[in-house]
């Protein structure tokens, strides 16, 4: 019985040793197979890679040529970029140049415009100066040749004027008792001449007696006369009627102005007259007597 059951045991340890002997075969079996198909995968991998290999390394040479030539280039243009950079730098300083120049120039050009538009509008001023002035001169060029005939005409009449007077003169006067030096002026407010007639407020008269006779000297009355250049005498508040002998005949005169003068073999006298209103532009004469005569006479004008 117990061999029995150790034969039992034997039969199924051989059994099982027979059935592991079994699967690990068919397992070594299926395991060479795998790996068999697993080194025929590798080997064409490798195969596969040592292709890709090969190209790569072919590439890798080509790409190596390519990057020593874009290499080479890269230098060649470096050089040339910094040659250009160089040459921008230098055209950028010239165009710098040119601006600050072309700016300096166009503010000369600026003030040199602006002076000579200043000349232009100086000059056109001057001008019309000028014409302005041309104009006035032509007028006061005409309004002198003008005033020059006038003047011929009233120079001649003032010569005529006082060569009446001289006339007169040596029909009334005395030979021995007769002024010299005689003059007459005419005075504004201020005391300055004038011969404007609207300015004119006084007259002034002077003049010589020399070597009287002395029969005329001694105490005498003395007039001052002022008439027009038709004789009539000029305007007066309160006039001096009196009549003096002139020649031996009696005249009647009126005067501005008498006054008691102690006569001197030699002396200088002198009126003066202060006008009551204004006198229009004409010639006046003015003359002094004496009771026995004229003494002189003088004549003036007024514009």
């Amino acid at each position: 019985m117990n061999i029995n059951k150790g034969l039992v045991a034997i039969i199924a340890i051989l059994t099982l040793l027979l059935l592991w002997a079994g699967w690990w075969g068919r397992s070594q079996k299926n395991e060479k197979e795998k790996f068999i198909t697993e080194n025929t995968l590798m080997k064409e991998e490798i195969q596969g890679l040592e292709e890709l290999k090969i190209n790569l390394a072919g590439e890798i040479d080509s790409l190596q040529i390519a990057y020593e030539a874009l290499e080479e280039e890269n230098e060649y243009l470096q050089s040339t970029v910094e040659q250009v950079q160089a040459k921008v730098k230098q055209k950028n300083r010239a165009i710098a140049n040119l601006k600050k120049r072309s700016a300096n120039e166009s503010s000369g050009l600026r003030t040199q415009i602006e002076d000579l538009l200043g000349i232009k509008s100086q000059l056109e001023n001057n001008i019309a100066n000028l014409e302005a002035e041309n104009l006035s001169l032509r007028s006061e060029n005409e309004q002198l040749t003008e005033d020059l005939a006038s003047s011929r005409a009233e120079t001649n009449a003032l010569a005529q004027l006082n060569r009446t007077i001289q006339d007169e003169l040596k029909k009334l006067t005395h030979a021995t008792f007769k002024a010299s030096g005689f003059r007459v002026e005419v005075e504004k407010r201020k005391p300055k001449a004038t011969s404007k007639s609207k300015r004119a407020r006084k007259i002034l008269v002077s003049f010589d007696l020399v070597n009287v006779p002395e029969e005329f000297q001694g105490l005498r009355p003395v007039y001052m006369v002022i008439t027009n250049d038709k004789g009539t005498p000029i305007r007066i508040a309160n006039p001096i009627n009196a009549q003096v002998q002139v020649n031996g005949a009696p005249m009647d005169i009126q005067a501005v102005s008498t006054r008691e003068e102690s006569i001197a073999q030699n002396q200088r006298l002198s009126f003066n007259h202060n006008l009551e209103g204004k006198l229009r532009s004409g010639y006046y004469r003015v003359a002094v007597y004496t009771d026995v005569g004229l003494l002189g006479a003088s004549s003036f004008r007024l514009q």
